[in-house]
């Protein structure tokens, strides 16, 4: 019970996070997400800093990384709610895990980092078109979203495991009140 309220609480907080994306793109489609953001020259999580904060920590909390990975870490001397599981039923958890993380790092992407846009260049934005060119916008938003991947590995070899009441805390009485405020501000500005 106390992980399912410590996971709706960071379940708003990012659904108001990309809330703020969603009012400054102007359109819910991720292909006009980013041609706002080639329109504007600059990629949201600039103008919207705080809102990509909260989206990415929140994110860890979904795909229960460290050091929001309470669930696994109630038995804490056997290997968690996986000690029951071998073979295929096992590896499922980690595919769903890895699976998990590549979504949130390509949504990361698509909503704060301009998706498929090439930084510092228009080069990949105007006609005519072409392979050489689709390759490139490929490998540039593989390349971030292979950045984001790699930065939640990276957390989950560096910071230990918070305690729950540190969890409620976070979600509950940091998050959710400056994912609030933040949709304010930026509905206000926009409008």
């Amino acid at each position: 019970l106390r992980a399912s309220a410590q996971l709706i609480s960071y379940e708003i907080a990012m659904g108001l996070a990309s809330v703020a994306v969603l009012v400054l793109a102007g359109n819910i489609t991720p292909n006009e997400i980013i041609a706002r953001q080639q329109e504007m020259h600059t990629w949201f999580v600039f103008p919207l800093f705080i809102a990509f904060l909260i989206f990415y920590i929140s994110s860890f909390a979904e795909t229960n990384r460290l050091p929001f990975d309470l669930p696994e870490a109630e038995p804490e001397l056997v290997a968690g709610y996986h000690v029951e599981y071998s073979a295929m039923k096992f590896s499922m958890f980690f595919i769903a895990e890895y699976s998990n993380l590549l979504t949130a790092s390509a949504l990361i992407v698509v909503l704060f980092f301009g998706g498929w846009d090439i930084p510092f260049t228009t080069w990949d934005n105007t006609a005519p078109y072409s392979i050489a060119k689709t390759a490139a916008t490929f490998g540039a938003f593989w390349a971030k979203t292979l950045f984001f991947y790699f930065t939640y590995i990276w957390v989950r070899w560096t910071i230990p495991r918070f305690r729950f009441d540190q969890l409620m805390d976070l979600g509950w009485k940091v998050l959710l009140p400056i994912a609030l405020g933040y949709v304010m501000i930026i509905a206000v500005a926009v409008w």
